[in-house]
């Protein structure tokens, strides 16, 4: 293991990265929503208030989708568009995380950082993707740069500063943007007690950096927030207090989805997001413990800014494993002094090849039970996953137990080859609703709109005529009977696709199943299917969305 280098690890991060890139459209949960959000934006002119198909989206403040439809502009696809914000972002990421860790220590440190970073396996995964959290991570890191450029290798006010601006930025992105302020708490206490490489924490201009990042939002904020207040419109009015106020600090204290235990994290999430990191914990943590012994500041604020971050989103109801991913590059910048001696270690070799040997079994395995994904509609994967299985053991014979490292991510990089230039496209049509809606135009006659019940974005992503609908948060029953009383007097030709569990009491259950998507059979229901139950049920906002313009066509 003494010929191990750094820049391997890098080529193996770019072997898991690049593969599969352009090569599918959005797929839910996230990325379908934002790709509409900025088709939308560039068609309509509105930068500051987003709308997804027609109705105003206040999740999320608007910085990612500006990044996507900027992309959107560029390239004109939305398979790249989707991708590349994530992709640059995980780059500059890398890039911060290589400097901080040249600088920290030196720049055979550096280049371990951003190695073990590179094959970490959620790092990995949100660069491959097109959700909002790998762009959020480029400011969180941007953050946290800011702030040890000053706070361990200062005083440098400067980049203190731009640590607040970039949080700023992040707070735009997504509301916890504002994670790298919790390694104020470290650095305090470093500062506090004299660590080796700390500064003391008073005195200076520690209190100007809030005034930064505020500075910052007030750029985005104030004209958004007069904008609203001009217009004394009703939707803007609850969009803004939608979006400043229950998107934030209520839905961390009271989250209304993905609601999960307080050690979710350390159980569910960390042991395989965190490989092969994870791995390695029995043998990093008492080697942490050390350096903390020394009253090395580095690894105190690194680790303690890490462990704030699981403790922060634990502490929150609603968890989902993704929300730790800015916690990654400090993790990777913690373990690089250590990885050279890591990697000779004969049992951390072993428990690396015992679980690359794991995963071969389980790849094999799958070629063998692939009928789940057939009675999904989905295409038969034996083959890659046997080919998958055959590269794994491969890196198993050529690396053995005293390299099970080398095996371990030799059977990650193959399982990333395979999933982007294999797996991924053979799917993709199923994942991201393009076959539906393929099978949607092949059933529909040429004229004619069509009013989806319960509709998600991939679909509209991929309609190709003007799709009807009551908004995305009404009750699929309540859609259901205004969808019947729609379709009564809807344009001659007009359908009506409806998921089979809302058919009953408006439509007959003898309509025409037009396929399976997201385990839900749809059904088209033309005026035929109706019962007449549900006659004259107005619902209180419709919305036409004409996505082959790329436009709004209409709102009441």
């Amino acid at each position: 293991m003494k010929g191990l280098k750094p820049s391997w690890l890098l080529a193996l991060g770019l072997l898991s990265l690049l593969p599969g890139l352009g090569l599918k459209d959005p797929w839910p949960a996230d990325e379908p929503r934002f790709v509409l959000l900025a088709e939308e934006m560039l068609a309509s002119g509105n930068w500051l208030i987003p709308s997804r198909a027609g109705e105003l989206y206040p999740d999320k403040p608007p910085v990612f989708m500006w990044l996507e439809a900027a992309t959107l502009g560029a390239t004109g696809s939305i398979r790249l568009a989707h991708q590349l914000p994530s992709l640059l972002a995980a780059i500059l990421v890398l890039l911060l995380t290589f400097d901080l860790g040249r600088r920290l220590w030196n720049r055979r440190v550096g280049l371990w950082a951003a190695g073990v970073l590179m094959v970490t396996v959620q790092f990995v995964l949100q660069s491959r993707s097109g959700q909002i959290d790998g762009t959020l991570c480029l400011f969180t890191t941007l953050g946290l740069y800011g702030l040890l450029r000053h706070a361990l290798l200062g005083p440098a006010w400067g980049f203190y500063f731009l640590g607040f601006a970039a949080m700023g930025v992040g707070v735009m992105t997504k509301g916890v943007g504002i994670l790298p302020a919790l390694a104020l708490i470290p650095i305090a206490l470093a500062g506090a007690r004299g660590w080796k490489g700390s500064i003391p924490p008073h005195g200076g201009r520690w209190w100007l950096g809030p005034l930064v990042m505020l500075g910052v939002l007030a750029l985005w904020a104030v004209p958004l927030w007069l904008y609203v207040q001009h217009s004394g419109d009703p939707d803007l009015l609850a969009y803004r207090d939608n979006l400043f106020f229950r998107q934030t600090v209520e839905r961390y204290a009271q989250s209304w989805g993905h609601l999960k235990p307080p050690w979710y994290y350390l159980v569910s999430v960390i042991p395989w997001a965190w490989l092969p990191v994870s791995l390695a914990l029995p043998w990093l943590i008492p080697a942490w413990r050390r350096r903390l012994a020394r009253r090395d500041a580095r690894y105190l604020v690194l680790l303690g800014w890490v462990v704030l971050v699981v403790v922060f989103f634990s502490l929150s109801s609603g968890k989902r494993g993704v929300y730790l991913l800015p916690a990654t590059p400090a993790l990777a910048l913690a373990v690089a002094p250590l990885a050279p001696g890591l990697w000779r270690r004969r049992s951390l070799n072993r428990a690396g090849f015992a679980l690359a040997a794991l995963l071969a079994a389980a790849f094999s395995f799958g070629t063998f039970q692939t009928e789940k994904l057939a009675e999904q509609g989905m295409p038969p994967l034996s083959a890659p996953l046997a080919v998958a299985a055959l590269l794994a053991v491969a890196s198993l014979v050529v690396a053995r137990p005293r390299k099970g490292l080398v095996a371990l991510l030799g059977t990650l990089v193959a399982v990333w080859v395979v999933l982007g230039l294999w797996v991924v496209p053979k799917i993709d049509p199923y994942r991201s609703g393009r076959q539906l809606m393929l099978d949607l135009e092949e059933a529909m006659p040429p004229e004619g709109e069509v009013m989806i019940v319960q509709w998600r974005e991939q679909m509209i992503l991929h309609a190709a005529r003007t799709v009807v609908h009551f908004g995305y948060h009404p009750p699929g029953e309540e859609q259901a009977r205004w969808a019947a009383s729609w379709l009564a007097q809807a344009p001659a030709g007009s359908r009506v696709l409806v998921p089979e569990r809302f058919l009953s009491p408006c439509f007959e259950p003898s309509g025409e199943v037009l396929g399976t998507f997201h385990r839900r059979d749809w059904y088209l229901a033309g005026p035929q299917a109706l019962t007449g139950a549900c006659t004259g049920e107005t619902a209180p906002r419709t919305f036409r969305y004409d996505r082959a313009f790329g436009r709004r066509s209409g709102r009441k």
